[in-house]
């Protein structure tokens, strides 16, 4: 499960938004990277995008683009048989 950040901490994240979920399960390369490109190219910087995906090639298509973009993986692992990445948004 994904967790949230709450406006109610007083910690760092209190000045982030809520993350924007991005369920790109069952879309086959390249819609999960372009999908993805899109949602960054008109985010807020600091948005954080708590994306999911069932393509293998996520694992390797999300990292080049965020090497390109300039964007930020701040976590990726599995969860309910799905890749899930935390990408945030860069200034």
């Amino acid at each position: 499960a994904a967790v949230l950040l709450s406006s109610d901490d007083n910690g760092p994240a209190a000045e982030t938004m809520d993350a924007i979920p991005l369920d790109l399960r069952g879309l086959k390369c390249p819609l999960p990277v372009l999908r993805v490109r899109k949602a960054l190219s008109t985010a807020r910087a600091g948005t954080l995008f708590v994306v999911q995906c069932t393509d293998p090639m996520a694992a390797i298509d999300l990292p080049h683009l965020t090497h390109e973009t300039g964007d930020i993986i701040e976590r990726q692992g599995d969860a309910d048989g799905a890749l899930v990445f935390h990408i945030r948004k860069a200034a």
